[in-house]
Parts: C-alpha cells; sequence; structure tokens
C-alpha cells in the first residue's frame, strides 16, 4: 500500500477503554507506512453497523471528507467483516482497509529474511482466505471444464479457496523445517551452556537501539513502529560469566492480529524457550503500564510467561531519570533503568546478566562458598 494515494483514518469508539490510544497509534501505522494522513473521522457506536461498521450517517460523513481531501484509500481502526469492506468501497468509491490488514502491510514492507518474509505471507493469505467468503460477487461465476484448473461446475471462489489453501500448507511446511533447524541450534547451545537472551517489548519501545549498543551489531533501528521485524542473534562476550546468546525481536501493539502471532510462532517461540527475557518499555510513554500488560498478554500467549525476566525501563533521558537497578525480595535485579539511545546506563544490563548467570552456575568461589554453607547448615543441625 507504499504507493497508494492520499488517506483517510476512521476510528469508531465501542467504548474501548483503549480508543485513543489506539486511534494514535493508528496514524503512527499509517505513517510507518509510508502513506499520507489527510483527515481522522471520529464517531461513536454502542455496536458496529452490520452493513457498514459505521453506520450510514457516518458512511456519508466518511464520503464528504474523501471528496474534500481528494483520498483514495479509507482505513478502519477496527476490524471488518468482507461484506463491511465490500459495502464501505461501493459507498465511498475507493479502497478500504482495517487496522489488521495495514499492520500485514507493514509487516510485508519490513521482512528482509527468507523466514520472516514466509511468515508474513503465511498471515497474509490466513486473513485474505477470509474475505473469500462473501467479498467479492465475481467468484462466485461457474466454471467448467477438467484439469488442475477445477472440475465441472466448480466455482472461482472454490478455486481460490483451493488455491489459497495449497498455498498455506507448502508455506507452513517450509516453515516446519526452518523451526527444526532452530530446535537443533537450540539444543546445541544448551548443550555448550550458552545463556540464550532474548529482548521483547512494545513496538517502538528501543528494543534494536539496546540490542545495537550491546552488541554493534549495526541492526536498523527507527523512530516507527515495527522497524524490526526478523529476529537478528548476537553473541556478548561478558569476561565475568563467559558467552552469552542476545536476540532481538518483533516489536508487539495493541490488538496484535492473531494471524500474525500464528505465523510468526517459530521466530517467537526463540522467546518462549529463552533462558531470559529482557522486556523493554518505553518509560517516556505516558501508556507504558498497558503497554506493558500488552507485551505480557502475548508473552503469555506464546507460552514465554514462566521465562524469568527483567524490566528494563529505557528513555530516562527523556524523563531526567537516573540510570539504577532496582531488587526483589531476594536482592536480585529484576529492573534496569537507562538510555540506550545514549548509553547512559547500559553497563547495568550487563551487570543484570552477570549476576544472572552467576546464579544459574555459580563460579568456583562461589561454589566453594556454597559447599561451606552446606556443612555449616550441617553442623547446626
Amino acid at each position: 500500500m507504499s504507493d497508494l494515494p492520499r488517506t483517510l483514518l476512521v476510528g469508531i469508539d465501542l467504548g474501548d477503554p483503549d480508543y485513543a490510544e489506539s486511534l494514535a497509534e493508528l496514524v503512527l501505522l499509517a505513517r510507518s507506512a509510508g502513506l499520507e494522513v489527510t483527515q481522522v473521522v471520529v464517531g461513536r457506536r454502542h455496536k458496529p453497523d452490520a452493513a457498514t461498521y459505521a453506520g450510514s450517517g457516518k458512511v456519508e460523513e466518511i464520503g464528504r471528507a474523501v471528496v474534500d481531501t481528494r483520498a483514495g484509500l479509507v482505513i478502519f481502526n477496527n476490524d471488518l467483516s468482507a461484506l463491511q469492506e465490500r459495502n464501505l468501497e461501493k459507498a465511498l468509491q475507493c479502497r478500504v482497509f482495517d487496522r489488521t490488514a495495514l499492520i500485514l502491510d507493514i509487516f510485508a514492507q519490513r521482512a528482509r529474511s527468507g523466514a520472516g518474509k514466509l511468515q508474513v505471507e503465511l498471515a497474509q493469505l490466513r486473513h485474505y482466505a477470509t474475505r473469500l467468503v462473501r467479498g467479492w460477487t465475481h467468484l462466485e461465476r461457474q466454471r467448467g471444464g477438467i484439469g488442475l484448473r477445477g472440475g465441472p461446475g466448480e466455482t472461482q471462489l472454490e478455486i481460490d479457496r483451493r488455491l489459497i489453501a495449497g498455498k498455506i500448507k507448502t508455506i507452513e511446511g517450509k516453515l516446519a523445517k526452518l523451526e527444526k533447524s532452530r530446535a537443533i541450534q537450540r539444543r546445541a547451545r544448551h548443550r555448550g551452556g550458552v545463556l540464550s537472551v532474548s529482548l521483547v517489548g512494545y513496538t517502538n519501545a528501543g528494543k534494536s537501539t539496546l540490542f545495537n549498543r550491546l552488541t554493534h551489531a549495526g541492526v536498523y533501528a527507527a523512530d516507527q513502529l515495527f522497524a524490526t521485524l526478523d529476529t537478528t542473534t548476537r553473541k556478548l562476550w561478558l569476561p565475568e560469566a563467559g558467552q552469552v546468546v542476545l536476540s532481538d525481536t518483533v516489536g508487539f501493539i495493541t490488538r496484535l492480529p492473531h494471524s500474525l502471532v500464528a505465523a510468526f510462532h517459530a521466530t517467537l517461540e526463540e522467546t518462549a524457550h529463552a533462558d531470559l527475557l529482557l522486556h523493554v518499555v518505553d518509560s517516556a510513554s505516558p501508556n507504558r503500564l498497558r503497554q506493558m500488560e500488552e507485551v505480557n498478554k502475548v508473552l503469555a500467549e506464546i507460552g514465554a510467561e514462566p521465562v524469568p525476566r527483567i524490566l528494563v525501563m529505557n528513555k530516562i533521558d527523556l524523563t531526567g531519570a537516573e540510570p539504577h537497578v532496582t531488587r526483589d525480595e531476594c536482592g536480585n535485579i529484576a529492573g534496569v533503568h537507562l538510555s540506550a539511545r545514549t548509553g547512559l546506563g547500559t553497563d547495568l544490563i550487563k551487570q543484570a546478566l552477570i549476576e544472572f548467570v552467576r546464579s544459574r552456575h555459580p563460579v568456583p568461589e562461589q561454589q566453594a562458598d556454597i559447599k561451606a554453607a552446606e556443612i555449616t547448615a550441617d553442623g547446626m543441625e
């Protein structure tokens, strides 16, 4: 959609508590996709209109705004059914997309690796397969003949469904092979005793900036949503703890499409199998608490909830806070406050990683202290 004309955004409030923030994110998403936002039309309803989601009166208002701003594309901040999309396009005389389609398009633009492209294509196919149910009337035409392109009486809709189903199966097979390869690599790291650490967090929280600061990897980082899609892994040597494998992962967002979560399962599974998660948070965001909840929700969905984690409160250069660590009741580092952009406090991350490694694999001096403590305890008994 990056080559499409001027864009009108629509947000219908159904009483969701995160409506305002979600609509602000839609503007950022559109700009991240390279679109020119001409106007934002808002409205309120108790429930979606079955035919157009927005209702006839609001659709007329949107139509006038389309004409006034010469917009060629309308994007709703809501999930539209195939029927609603079709009716809206007919009424507005322009292309209509929903939030999910916009996110899928951004992912398609940003994917660079072979695995990333396959996962995005799978998500798109799964999403648009649902649009074949009642989306376009021309797909109901009967098609005769025999051969691979359909038997007697088969409709174009049935052919398209079958072709999409076949393509989905092929991609799923390729991704399954890639997952087997990743599993072998994980087992090799585990046998070697190498600590696996994954950076997770809300999109644009500064994960890639922190990753570059720690590993000097040169991963693309920008002040935009979903700047990073493909998981990048680099080795980090800590003199007092040995080698650590650090992975930068895709960011999360409010109402992240389930088709994307499912398609990126192979990539996100790296997070579920990590030894430690660094949950990077934009401490300058007024919505940081809700963003943290969204990340925790996705982590639970992919089975990463039991993985130990350290909270990384990033962007203290914007809040005026000083770099420092917080500890839990056991004395372990539970949080680090830093600025990945300026580098202020990033040494505390290394300190946290060293302490975590030592807690799992005590060095000889620590082992001797532990043994001595055990002997003392036995003597007291």
